[in-house]
């Protein structure tokens, strides 16, 4: 065969061998032909010579190798009479089997001869009256079957002759399909015999599919027919040999303006949505009627497309772009109905209709990759339907904290600022847990669209909540006035009692910021990575979406500043009080004191209604409260010196000197207090922080004046009245003792004659200003 034979171990040449040699008559065969320049060990050829081997391994071997080769030879030996016994034992056992196998062979064959012969003779006989009934029946044969054809001839005829009026039938029930299957069957007579036997017919006919053709285009362009309606039309009139394409152009404009009453509709999402909550009250919803009728014109809409496949074989790209806009005019919808106050659960009922309508068109259209092209529809309007629900939360929270305004001017509530701080905090946490609970639902749908979107929006989500924290401090600067935006807010806040409520409004923001870093933040991390861990679809180079870290840091610096701004605010607001205390009177011409001037009334109602605020926002501290025996060192001011009462018998300019030089010493020799510390989230941190601020701007507002020596006994008056009561405010009296004392200083020091009031006429005074106070006000008494 000019073929390499494949090369064989030692056992399988061994085992031919043996065969050969079994099988052969000459032991000669079975040996490989004899070699000149065989090796003197080739054992197995027929050229072996014993001695010659025996020499050979005498010669090259040691005694050790020759009794190894003697054993190895033993073996072999051995093995071979094995196989050679077994070769005759397995031969021996088929021979048998065989002679068996022949001899029920011949006891079967015999009879068998003569049954053939009688059944050759049979199937003769059978063969020769075949012959004699086909030779008697030939004659009658041929004349039926002449006569069938001449039957069938006639029912063609007949049919030719009913055309005309079978057409006419057609068009009256407009049953156009029939009448062009019936035109186009007798296309062929026509052609062969119209000019001759059937011309009258042929006229009739042709007159009557003239009527059928026009009917046909009128269909094809009537906006009253439904688009599968004037797609069959299309069909027919291409089967009459109409030259459609002519109308190609129209007829897709056609169908592109049918694209509105395809797009889906507001009340198609309300029955979808009816059905999907309780379908047993879509019998008594006409909306229901609506909504089938989309499906219908989507089913629709799709038979056109496949007829118009057919019939424009070269509009498939006009064919995609139709489906195209309508998958995107669908999204659109999806997209304005996600911006509305929705839950998830609505949202996906929306895309599982437009994908619904996608694997329709897709199986119509798989050319146009519709679930492709509708994948980035989809990413658009989940992403903005995830922007939606932070925006809506972001209002929420607004409305949440704007009730302020409204309670402080209805006067409904008692607490507005603490009722405005607990429905923020309900807005901020809860609101965030409901809106991560919408989100999951979008992640646990099985529909193929989000499948594939899963990645994407668990980085929404977490971009989404870092975006929204970081608008939320925004919102809180515009809701506090400290950007120039606030603007907005204008409408809210009107005259003083507007600026009440904004300061009240700027300590809920610096609570809530509180609560947000320190609780919010954590339990909407905890959330985040138990249900939308993942993601990754941004980009690792980018950097992690959502970072608490960076939140709290923003929360707490925003709670820091708002609760400066809120005592900024509020000392603002004493500081016009002392601005018009001040700039009012002439106190070079002051006349004598005779009452606690009505500026300590309103200042005491500025604390009043500082601490009414921060009480409904803010929890008590913890820390012990700083009384004036405290304080190892003296932090009197030289009027309650007692150096300085032992001479009061003195004349008036020894007096103010002594005063003024006692003062001085005093202040060498008092320990040094810490008048402003750092504020904290209580209330008797704000308050003390407060009145430090609106004592040390008092102090100032002395030193720009000239007093006489009336209007400096007014000033006294004043402060001695104010220190009981505002040292029952704060935490730190030491401190408010010593700026007390600061302005009286500051008054003497800029006084032309300082000499104070003597203790009898200044208890006298207070006691007539207490009592005076407490006729006005009998129950806070």
């Amino acid at each position: 065969m000019g073929v390499d034979e494949v090369p064989m171990d030692d056992k399988a040449k061994r085992m031919r061998d043996l065969l050969s040699s079994f099988y052969a008559p000459d032991p000669s065969v079975s040996a490989d032909a004899p070699s000149k320049s065989a090796p003197l060990d080739a054992i197995n050829t027929g050229s072996f010579d014993a001695d010659q081997y025996m020499n050979f391994l005498v010669q090259k071997s040691s005694l050790e190798g020759l009794l190894q080769r003697h054993v190895e030879m033993a073996a072999e030996i051995k093995n071979l009479d094995t196989d050679l016994q077994m070769l005759v034992y397995e031969n021996y056992n088929k021979f048998i089997s065989a002679t068996d196998t022949i001899k029920r062979m011949n006891n079967n064959i015999v009879g068998m001869e003569t049954n053939m012969e009688q059944l050759l003779d049979k199937i003769k006989s059978v063969q020769s009256r075949s012959d004699g009934v086909n030779s008697s029946l030939f004659e009658k044969r041929e004349h039926i079957e002449k006569l069938h054809r001449t039957r069938n001839l006639l029912r063609k005829v007949q049919f030719i002759y009913d055309l005309p009026a079978r057409l006419g039938k057609c068009i009256k029930s407009e049953v156009y399909a029939d009448a062009v299957r019936f035109y186009t069957g007798a296309m062929p007579i026509f052609k062969a015999y119209g000019d001759s036997s059937f011309q009258d017919c042929k006229r009739a006919s042709e007159e009557a599919v003239a009527i059928i053709i026009k009917n046909l285009q009128g269909k094809l362009f009537s906006d009253s027919e439904s688009i599968q309606a004037r797609a069959e039309a299309a069909v027919l009139l291409k089967k009459l040999d109409f030259p459609v394409d002519t109308l190609k152009v129209k007829l897709l404009e056609k169908l592109e303006q049918s694209l509105g009453d395809l797009q889906l509709k507001d009340e198609d999402i309300s029955y979808y949505l009816l059905k999907s909550n309780d379908p047993s009250k879509l019998e008594k919803n006409p909306e229901s009627v609506l909504a089938t009728a989309h499906e219908a014109s989507v089913r629709e809409f799709v038979e056109a497309v496949r007829a118009y496949r057919v019939i424009f074989p070269d509009s498939e790209k006009q064919l995609i772009k139709l489906a195209q806009a309508l998958v995107t005019m669908n999204f659109g919808t999806a997209e304005q109905y996600g911006k509305k106050r929705i839950r998830s659960a609505d949202l996906l009922c929306v895309l599982r209709i437009i994908w619904r309508d996608v694997l329709l068109m897709d199986e119509a259209l798989p050319e146009a990759v519709l679930s492709e092209f509708s994948l980035q529809a989809a990413q658009i309007t989940v992403k903005h339907y995830v922007a939606s629900r932070y925006s809506h939360l972001l209002q929420d929270i607004s409305d949440a904290l704007t009730k302020v305004y409204v309670g402080q001017k209805e006067g409904v509530e008692e607490h507005p600022l603490q009722v405005a701080l607990e429905g923020s905090k309900k807005a901020v946490l809860q609101g965030s847990m409901d809106v991560l609970l919408d989100f999951r639902q979008l992640l646990d749908e099985d529909l193929g669209l989000l499948v594939k979107l899963k990645d994407l929006i668990i980085d929404w989500v977490q971009e989404g909540f870092q975006d929204f924290f970081r608008a939320l401090d925004d919102q809180f600067l515009l809701l506090s006035g400290r950007n120039n935006s606030s603007g907005q807010i204008h409408g809210l806040m009107e005259g003083a009692q507007g600026d009440k409520v904004r300061a009240g409004l700027v300590l809920v923001l610096a609570q809530l910021s509180v609560f947000i870093e320190q609780t919010a933040i954590p339990r909407i991390t905890e959330e985040i990575a138990a249900s939308f861990s993942g993601g990754g679809a941004r980009g690792y180079e980018n950097g992690p979406a959502f970072v608490p870290g960076e939140i709290c840091r923003i929360f707490r610096s925003a709670g820091e500043k708002l609760l400066h701004h809120y005592i900024n605010m509020r000392n603002q607001k004493i500081s016009v009080l002392l601005r018009k205390r001040f700039t009012t009177p002439n106190w070079v011409k002051h006349k004598e004191p005779r009452e606690v001037h009505m500026f300590v009334d309103l200042f005491l109602q500025e604390l009043e209604a500082i601490e009414n605020e921060v009480k409904q926002i803010l929890p008590q501290g913890l820390i012990r409260r700083h009384h004036r025996t405290d304080s190892n060192g003296s932090t009197t001011s030289s009027r309650s010196n007692p150096l300085r009462e032992d001479k009061l018998s003195r004349s008036n300019t020894q007096r103010a000197r002594s005063q003024l030089l006692e003062t001085h010493l005093a202040k060498l020799f008092k320990q040094k207090v810490e008048i402003f510390t750092k504020v904290e989230y209580t209330q008797e941190s704000v308050i003390t922080t407060t009145v430090k601020l609106s004592l040390k701007s008092f102090q100032e507002f002395v030193r720009l004046q000239t007093f006489n020596r009336s209007g400096f006994q007014q000033i006294q008056l004043d402060i001695h009245y104010l220190r009981t009561p505002v040292r029952d405010a704060v935490e730190d009296e030491a401190a408010i003792d010593f700026l007390l004392d600061e302005v009286i200083v500051a008054a003497s020091e800029r006084c032309l004659d300082p000499i104070p009031l003597e203790p009898p006429i200044l208890d006298k005074l207070i006691q007539a200003k207490l009592a005076k106070t407490k006729e006005k006000n009998p129950i806070s008494q």
